[in-house]
């Protein structure tokens, strides 16, 4: 077993590093969005979960109704987030992600994409295939444990 964890140290430490090098391209357009962080939360939640009710977006914030009116109204003046009434319930307010918001959460999860993709020109076929496997392993795995949660 030791071995097993030396090889994960290696990974997480590569993994590190990579971080390091992509961490500049990666935070451009989160840093210049300006975006309080709890702005940025609910474009992540509202992206992750579509359009929700305004009940189910505080709760997943852990907020207050009011709280989340206040910056769910900044978000609307930011042309951001939209607010909807339900199909099936009038009372209801829906939220979600304006075409603004979906391009901006986007570039802000895409970001280093092109770095990324210059780096892997940089490997052989067979360097390629051993990323893509290893990222298909990696990709499977979480995917077993985030519904292993829930």
């Amino acid at each position: 077993m030791a071995g097993n964890e030396q090889l994960i140290a290696d990974i997480m430490g590569a993994q590190e590093r990579l971080q390091q090098v992509f961490g500049y391209d990666r935070s451009d357009p989160l840093f210049s969005s300006h975006l309080t962080l709890s702005q940025f939360k609910i474009l992540m939640l509202l992206s992750r979960n579509g359009n929700v009710s305004g009940g189910e977006l505080a709760r997943l914030l852990g907020v207050g109704l009011a709280a989340l009116s206040g910056m769910v109204d900044r978000l609307v003046q930011q042309d951001l987030v939209v607010r909807s009434e339900d199909l099936h319930d009038r009372r209801v307010r829906r939220i979600g992600l304006s075409r603004k918001g979906a391009e901006l959460i986007g570039s802000i999860f895409n970001a280093g994409e092109a770095k990324m993709r210059t780096l892997l020109s940089h490997l052989s076929d067979e360097e390629l295939d051993l990323v893509a496997r290893a990222s298909l392993l990696l990709a499977k795995a979480a995917e077993e444990s985030s519904s292993g949660e829930a």
